[in-house]
């Protein structure tokens, strides 16, 4: 959920030891299991989210409609659906929206009605809308519940949102639990498809899931430079079968070439920071290592990107793709002001060997651990 402004975290504190507690042991479903080979395997291009009987097949790169929430150019609302259309026409058929990206969720509707007139019925079974719920901490009563559920619902036009991805403000208000209760219970009376997380820490995940929440994912920030996830929260992803959903991927664009060979401390020297994106992971980038080992990373991407006639990008996906627990990262889109269509569907042909992995890690870990300065995943959202 990249569309709210990180705030300011003091140091993290020690993570106290992953214990497996009262966890009950994943069940190993087809899909839990075409999830796990997936996450290592190279052209594969949908994969399963699953706990216990709920599952969902989405495409492994999806589609990011957080540039739609404004900063990034004025949205033409028919432009927009057409080029949502072009994606899906492409075999790009996930897109991820919250309920406050602007009209993202209204343009999903748009599109979706579209699809349903101009498409084969079998077409619009690839098609998922993930969307997301981020209230402010007040008393989560049913009826507040599922008054926001009903209205993501009747802007997306669908009659069960395929994946609800729940995010919380302040942990020491529990009142999470009492929403994600209520948001299971809309579940098992077919409001909502597969319920999920959006940037909780690996603590509070842990209690979701003893509380019986049927959580299959949880979308963190992961890239090259942000490998936060693959820590303690990847762990317990591996005890559970929980998957990761991946935003920031692709740093808003700084892990590509427009950025390499490019001095942006200097005013007008290089590409200009023009998107809330640019500069929310710009801030990213001085936390790891500074805008010098960036080069160095970018350097490295372009051998590897090279090697394999594919563009840094295209690299930077698929290194995070390949990581544990991962079952799809997004790629943001520009609707019908810009488009990557090609460059990402290199994502799923491209296979990266031992040596490339090696190299892009080798610069990873140069940098400093955004554990020990930032916390766990989802910690910049919280003071």
């Amino acid at each position: 959920m990249s569309s709210t402004a990180a705030r300011a975290v003091p140091p993290a504190a020690a993570a106290p030891p992953l214990l497996p507690r009262r966890l009950r042991p994943a069940r190993c479903t087809a899909g839990a299991a075409a999830a796990e080979t997936t996450a290592t395997a190279g052209p594969t291009r949908v994969t399963t989210v699953s706990n216990r009987g709920d599952s969902l097949a989405i495409c492994r790169v999806l589609n990011g409609m957080w540039q739609t929430s404004g900063g990034w150019g004025r949205i033409d609302r028919d432009a927009a659906v057409d080029a949502m259309l072009a994606y899906a026409d492409a075999g790009l058929s996930t897109f991820d929206m919250a309920d406050h990206y602007g009209p993202a969720e209204d343009l999903y509707g748009m599109f979706i009605n579209r699809v349903r007139r101009e498409r084969p019925p079998e077409f619009l079974e690839e098609i998922k809308g993930l969307t997301k719920w981020v209230p402010p901490p007040v008393k989560m009563t049913r009826s507040y519940v599922e008054d926001n559920i009903n209205r993501s619902r009747k802007r997306m036009d669908v009659a069960a949102l395929d994946m609800l991805q729940f995010h919380w403000w302040e942990y020491s208000n529990p009142g999470y639990l009492d929403a994600l209760k209520h948001i299971t219970d809309l579940k098992e009376e077919g409001k909502i498809k597969t319920v999920a997380l959006t940037n909780f820490d690996t603590d509070r995940l842990q209690i979701i899931l003893e509380n019986g929440i049927p959580v299959v994912s949880n979308q963190v920030q992961h890239s090259i430079v942000d490998m936060r996830p693959q820590q303690r929260m990847a762990e317990l992803c591996q005890l559970t079968g929980v998957k990761l959903i991946t935003y920031g991927t692709v740093m808003g664009g700084l892990l590509s070439e427009k950025f390499l060979d490019t001095n942006v401390s200097i005013p007008f020297a290089g590409p200009p920071l023009n998107t809330p994106s640019l500069q929310k992971y710009k801030r990213m980038v001085d936390a790891w290592g500074g805008w010098s080992l960036f080069q160095t990373l970018l350097q490295t991407l372009k051998k590897v990107s090279l090697k394999h006639g594919v563009s840094i990008a295209t690299v930077a996906v698929r290194y995070i793709l390949n990581q544990t627990s991962v079952a799809g990262s997004m790629v943001g889109v520009r609707l019908g002001l810009s488009e990557h269509i090609k460059d990402t569907s290199a994502i799923f042909s491209l296979e990266l060997d031992e040596e490339d992995m090696n190299s892009i890690s080798e610069v990873s870990k140069k940098g400093r651990n955004l554990m020990d300065i930032i916390g766990d995943c989802g910690d910049e959202y919280r003071a």
